[in-house]
């Protein structure tokens, strides 16, 4: 008896692999850069009344200002951590949050909010640079790679995200 052959398609691994690199880099992009089905970082904060910064509202544990500065923090360490062998995490979760709940001025808001997407940004450049191996264990971490680091700033910004549109709803604005 004859075996039958079933015709396979080709796998990913035949293919080259600077393609699923390069569409690898560009889904990661995709998705930093607000990309995907979230609501992004400009359409949650950019236009938020500085006035209105640190309200709370009633069953909401944080205001704009906490949650701005949470981003901003958390994102700098995951960066930090995934470019420089030398830094050193804050301690949790004190060093991820800041002391206040409303900015000391606007100018604080306006630099959190520039300093967030700067280093938004950085992460981007790392993500796109062709000679950052995304797979390829950091060295400095115990398993992390870029590619991880990468999908969790997007996770985690999403999320905070995601809270402050609702803080935005709640509030009114």
């Amino acid at each position: 008896m004859k075996k039958k052959v079933s015709k396979k398609r080709k796998s990913s691994a035949a293919r080259p692999a600077q393609t699923n690199d390069k569409s690898l880099r560009e889904h990661l992009l995709y998705l930093l850069r607000d990309g995907g089905a979230h609501a992004g970082f400009d359409a949650a904060v950019g236009d938020w009344p500085i006035q209105l910064a640190g309200v709370k509202v009633a069953n909401f544990p944080h205001t704009a200002w906490m949650l701005l500065e949470h981003l901003r923090l958390a994102q700098f360490d995951i960066l930090e951590f995934s470019r420089n062998p030398k830094h050193v995490s804050p301690p949790w979760p004190e060093g991820y949050w800041p002391a206040s709940e409303a900015p000391a001025s606007e100018k604080s808001w306006k630099e959190s909010v520039a300093t967030f997407k700067k280093d938004l940004q950085a992460m981007g450049e790392l993500v796109a640079d062709k000679k950052t191996d995304l797979f390829a264990e950091i060295p400095w971490g115990d398993g992390q790679t870029i590619l991880r680091e990468a999908l969790l700033v997007a996770d985690h910004n999403a999320y905070h995200i995601g809270q402050l549109v609702m803080l935005r709803k709640s509030i009114g604005i």
